[in-house]
C-alpha cells in the first residue's frame, strides 16, 4: 500500500535530516486548516530529493574513476551469451552488494570484460552505491607506495569507504613478492565484508604467478571466490571483429571505382 502525502512528507524530511520538521509539519498545517497546501508541499520536497539524489550519483561517479564511455548504454548485450547477459542484468540490480558477493569476470583480450564492469559500475552508482575503478597494477603500486610510508592502515581504510571496488586485468602484470603481499592484504581485508569486481585473462591455475607461492595463491583464490559470481566471456574479441569490419569497408567497390572498371 502506497504511503499517504503525509506520510510521505514526514518520512522525505526525516530522510533530510530534519526530525523535528518531520514531527510537527504536517500537524501544524492541518492545525491551521491548510491541509489543502500539503500536496503542493510534497511536489517541493520531492523535487528536493531529487536534486539531492542526483548531486550525490554526480559525486560518486567523479570519485569512481570509471573509464569514460564505457555505460550500460554503449555495452553491446547482443554479442554475449544469453547466460550472460542473465547475469549483468542480476548484476546491474545491486543486491550482490548486501551479501559482500564478488564477481569475478574471465576471458581474453578485447572480449568486453572491461566494458561490462565498468557499465555495472555505472549502473551501480545510479541506484547510490560507491564504486572504484583501477587498473589493478596501478592500485597496486598505490599500496605498495603507501605502506613504504607507514600509510597502508590508513588507505585500506579508505577504500573500505567503497561498497565495491572493481580491480581491472589481475594478473595482466607479473607482480613481485612484495606487489602480491598489498594484493593480498586488500583481498583479506575485504573478505566477507565488502565486494570486489575482478577481469582478468589469466584461469586461476595461473594466479601463482601473481600471488608467488602455491599457499598465497590458495589463500587468495579462496577468499576470492567463497562468495562470488563466474561471469565468462567466452566470446570473440570486440576489437579484431571491429578491425575486421573496417577492412571489409574499406574494401567495397565506391560508386567512382565501379564506375572506372566499367
Amino acid at each position: 500500500m502506497s504511503a499517504t502525502p503525509q506520510e510521505r512528507i514526514a518520512a522525505l524530511c526525516s530522510e533530510f535530516r530534519l526530525p523535528t520538521v518531520a514531527a510537527e509539519l504536517v500537524p501544524r498545517f492541518q492545525a491551521s486548516d491548510h491541509e489543502a497546501a500539503l500536496p503542493t508541499l510534497l511536489e517541493v520536497l520531492e523535487l528536493e530529493a531529487g536534486d539531492r539524489q542526483q548531486r550525490r550519483v554526480d559525486r560518486l561517479r567523479r570519485a569512481a574513476k570509471l573509464p569514460a564511455g564505457k555505460t550500460w548504454d554503449t555495452l553491446d548485450l547482443t554479442r554475449l551469451p544469453t547466460k550472460l547477459q542473465q547475469q549483468l542484468d542480476q548484476l546491474a540490480t545491486g543486491g550482490f552488494l548486501e551479501e559482500a558477493v564478488n564477481v569475478l569476470a574471465f576471458g581474453l583480450p578485447g572480449t568486453g570484460k572491461t566494458h561490462a564492469m565498468a557499465a555495472l559500475g555505472h549502473r551501480l552508482i545510479e541506484q547510490g552505491h560507491s564504486v572504484y575503478f583501477a587498473p589493478t597494477y596501478q592500485l597496486v603500486q598505490d599500496l605498495l607506495a603507501a605502506k613504504r610510508d607507514l600509510e597502508l592502515p590508513r588507505m585500506l581504510r579508505k577504500l573500505d569507504h567503497f561498497a565495491v571496488l572493481i580491480l581491472d586485468d589481475l594478473g595482466y602484470l607479473k607482480h613481485r613478492a612484495e606487489e602480491a603481499e598489498v594484493l593480498f592484504t586488500l583481498i583479506a581485508e575485504r573478505y566477507e565484508r565488502r565486494s570486489l569486481i575482478v577481469t582478468s585473462n589469466t584461469v586461476f591455475s595461473q594466479w601463482e604467478e601473481i600471488f608467488q607461492s602455491p599457499m598465497a595463491t590458495a589463500a587468495a583464490i579462496d577468499r576470492i571466490v567463497h562468495h562470488s559470481v563466474i561471469a565468462e566471456f567466452d566470446v570473440s574479441s570486440y576489437r579484431t571483429a571491429q578491425a575486421q569490419r573496417q577492412v571489409a569497408e574499406e574494401k567495397k567497390p565506391t560508386a567512382k571505382t565501379r564506375r572506372a572498371k566499367s
